[in-house]
């Protein structure tokens, strides 16, 4: 038998889902998660993205939740860090449904986010930098889209099941935010700081 560590990536919050009747794993900011098994995974989304992947012949899937930081340290091309700390976040996320048995030919994708919720951060439209980001890693790496539900104004709940590849995504119109906004700021400072590990080549 297989040890469990083999199956889940960076451990997130594990619960057990009374409503779906599952196990469940819950991702937050700068967090992802790749599983073999039938299980849910949730995450919240301000103005950061989630890529849900999966093999869809194996059922072999996960999710990241990344943002952009902003980056102003080489003024000819402001994105080319943000653009890898981004690259980093979806490498990440292939590469282990890859050593989990996942064929990346196989693969599809569903993708979420990047609602303008932040209003007080220093750089405008974060929330669509963030969503032509990951669109754009999709279409380059041609890896099919078959969902997606990008920008407006509100946080959104996705459930994301990966052996089936279904998702559910829940606007949170009528909810106090300010949680969720400060969490995606407090990760956003973080990210200014942060030290990526390992090389990222970008395409």
């Amino acid at each position: 038998m297989t040890s469990p560590d083999y199956h889940e990536v960076l451990s997130p919050n594990l619960y057990y889902d009374s409503h779906f009747n599952m196990e469940a794993a819950k991702i937050m900011p700068g967090e992802y998660y790749a599983t073999t098994r039938d299980m849910l995974v949730v995450t919240v989304l301000g103005s950061c993205v989630s890529a849900c992947l999966r093999d869809k012949t194996s059922g072999i899937g996960g999710m990241n939740h990344f943002m952009l930081p902003h980056s102003d340290n080489d003024p000819q091309n402001p994105i080319s860090v943000s653009a890898r700390y981004g690259t980093y976040a979806m490498e990440m996320l292939i590469n282990h449904l890859i050593k989990l048995g996942a064929k990346r030919n196989n693969f599809e994708a569903k993708v979420f986010g990047g609602g303008n919720v932040l209003r007080g951060f220093t750089v405008a439209n974060v929330g669509a930098r963030n969503a032509d980001f990951v669109l754009d890693f999709l279409h380059t790496e041609k890896i099919k889209i078959v969902a997606e539900d990008l920008l407006d104004i509100y946080p959104r709940k996705v459930y994301y099941f990966p052996k089936t590849g279904r998702a559910l995504i829940k606007k949170l119109k009528g909810v106090h935010n300010n949680t969720i906004v400060e969490r995606e700021k407090d990760y956003e400072s973080r990210l200014g700081y942060a030290k990526m590990e390992g090389d990222v080549e970008l395409f």
